[in-house]
């Protein structure tokens, strides 16, 4: 029975030991990970919708080209 409490014992700190050293942090190479999902996600959102905000800016920019331009020529009427 001893033999056996001894291996699990021992199993049990090398585990500890074990989960120990592997909670030091982020590498660089999940770092690298988390970038790289990150560009996919913004490189897809682009490819998705930039169809559509492009065809925002041109219908906004038709409408501001429309609006009457009020300058400095037109003189104030006062009643």
């Amino acid at each position: 029975m001893l033999p056996l409490f001894v291996t699990l014992q021992s199993y049990v700190a090398s585990a500890r030991n074990r989960l120990s050293r592997e909670e030091t942090g982020a590498t660089a190479v999940e770092y690298g990970l988390i970038i790289g999902l990150i560009a996919v996600a913004i490189i897809v959102t682009l490819v998705t919708l930039g169809p559509q905000i492009a065809g925002m800016f041109t219908s906004l920019s038709t409408e501001i080209d429309q609006i009457p331009a009020t300058g400095a020529s037109t003189a104030p009427t006062t009643p």
